[in-house]
């Protein structure tokens, strides 16, 4: 499989405090990977890098065969990564449409069916049941639907959930995975961040697991199925 996002050597940190200490991960055009790990570890802080909003002191991210490590955040986008970020950050005082039209962006080259604001709604019906609701009226679960619908519409060729699920009542955590399975199946590349393996284990093709910034075991499915060892000593489940 030709890899799409290509992630080398990448190091980084905050201030004198480094965190990743030469990661790699690769992702696969319509693969759905998972970046596992206990809190603290560099999951976090690799997306950042990914999306130009930590600086790489060492290490390639290449994206679609281009070099994208030091681009700004907007031409990372551009180049069609998007970003579900944690905590969802929806705008609290724009309507549910204007946060989904206010940073969308027409479909780039590349075979996957465009998102529309229409198709959004298709696919999250409460959106557009309460379109005209603020940010700030929405509950947890329909906020972070909003914050996935936004991702949608800048129309990526990579989406990257960050703690997607945190939070949610059971139910709502449901549909997410229901969703997130849809747009693996239509072959839209994916990395998930989330505490929950289970569904996981399920959704994803393979799995990196992070241990103090650095890549520890990687495999897929069913291979961490096999090793509990992995699953208690990396993941504490």
């Amino acid at each position: 499989m030709n890899a799409l996002l290509k992630v080398d050597g990448l190091r980084a940190g905050y201030g004198q405090a480094q965190v990743l200490f030469g990661i790699d991960f690769s992702v696969g055009e319509g693969e759905v990977v998972t970046l596992l790990g206990r809190n603290g570890m560099g999951r976090s802080t690799a997306i950042k890098c990914l999306f130009g909003l930590l600086e790489v002191t060492n290490g390639s991210i290449e994206f679609a065969g281009e070099r994208i490590g030091g681009l700004p955040s907007y031409q990372i986008a551009k180049r069609g990564l998007g970003l579900v970020p944690e905590g969802r950050q929806i705008f609290p005082n724009l309507t549910i449409e204007e946060n989904l039209v206010a940073t969308a962006r027409a479909r780039s080259n590349h075979a996957l069916k465009p998102w529309t604001l229409d198709r959004v709604y298709g696919f999250f019906p409460r959106l557009r049941e309460r379109r005209a609701n603020l940010g700030s009226q929405l509950s947890g679960g329909e906020q972070q639907m909003l914050a996935i619908g936004r991702a949608l519409l800048t129309n990526p060729r990579l989406m990257v959930l960050d703690e997607a699920t945190e939070g949610l009542a059971p139910l709502i955590r449901a549909e997410i995975w229901h969703a997130l399975g849809e747009l693996k199946a239509e072959g839209l590349s994916l990395i998930v961040i989330d505490k929950n393996l289970r569904p996981l284990l399920d959704l994803a093709d393979r799995h990196f697991v992070i241990e103090k910034g650095q890549v520890v075991w990687s495999g897929d499915s069913s291979a961490l199925r096999a090793d509990p060892r992995v699953v208690h000593e990396y993941l504490g489940v």
